[in-house]
Parts: C-alpha cells; sequence; structure tokens
C-alpha cells in the first residue's frame, strides 16, 4: 500500500507479504494499514470489491486496467506499480532469485530504501546513526 498524496508531498510505502490474493485477506490489511475515512484507490481486480462494502469507513475509487484506462483525474495505481517495479528490478538485477522464506525482508529494505528517497542525507550516515544511538 501506498499513501496517496495530494499537497505535492512523497507518500510512504508500506509492502507486506500475504499468504493468498483473496478478498478477505486483502481487506484485513486494508483495515489493519489504512486509516478510516481514507480513498482507496485499486485496479479492477475482484479481491477489492469489498471495500466498496466498507463504505462507512472508506471511500472506494477504482480503475479499470482491462479497459485500457489507467489514469482518470487523480484516480491511478501508477504509483504503486511503480514502487513493485522497484522491487522486481531490486530483486532480478541484484538477488536474481528470493525465497518465500526471505521475501518479507526484502520488501522491508524496499520500502525503507523508498521511504526515504527524499532524504539529502546518505542512507549509509543515517543507518550509522540509528546504529550508534542504540549502542549508547
Amino acid at each position: 500500500m501506498v499513501e496517496h498524496r495530494t499537497d505535492g508531498g512523497k507518500g510512504r510505502v508500506i509492502a507486506r507479504t500475504v499468504e493468498n490474493c483473496k478478498s478477505k485477506t486483502l481487506l484485513d490489511n486494508v483495515k489493519k494499514y489504512v486509516l478510516p475515512l481514507s480513498t482507496v484507490y485499486t485496479d479492477e481486480a475482484k479481491a477489492y470489491q469489498g471495500i466498496g462494502s466498507m463504505q462507512k469507513y472508506y471511500q472506494h475509487r477504482r480503475i479499470n486496467h482491462s479497459a485500457g484506462v489507467y489514469v482518470m483525474g487523480d484516480i491511478h495505481t501508477n504509483t504503486i506499480e511503480g514502487f513493485w517495479s522497484l522491487v522486481k528490478r531490486g530483486i532480478g538485477g541484484t538477488h536474481h532469485r528470493v525465497s518465500a522464506k526471505f521475501l518479507q525482508e526484502y520488501l522491508n529494505e524496499y520500502s525503507f530504501r523508498y521511504n526515504r528517497r527524499n532524504v539529502a542525507r546518505p542512507m549509509f550516515n543515517q543507518i550509522l546513526e540509528q546504529v550508534s544511538e542504540r549502542a549508547e
């Protein structure tokens, strides 16, 4: 999931492995990670249809990729698709293969990088500072 900001800021991402792509599994994760009264943007996958039934908690906006529509005003899934593209290229280009056992650790790394993409300080220095703070 990625935060869709309308103020020009860069949204944060959270990536979690799930046991399946069934509606109940995805909706449970929406409830867990998405604040009530948020607008949820998805593609037309059937697993997301249940979000519409939770209207008192979320507004649901869908984009119909199968009809060749990828953006309709501010409705799109381009941000999260861009994140997944980075993950896929990173795993394929650097790690070549990742087992299901360690997939969440890789997702944590890519989420960490993505969420700090606008931080000017080098990431390595930031990590060292965090480690030295804990050691004290």
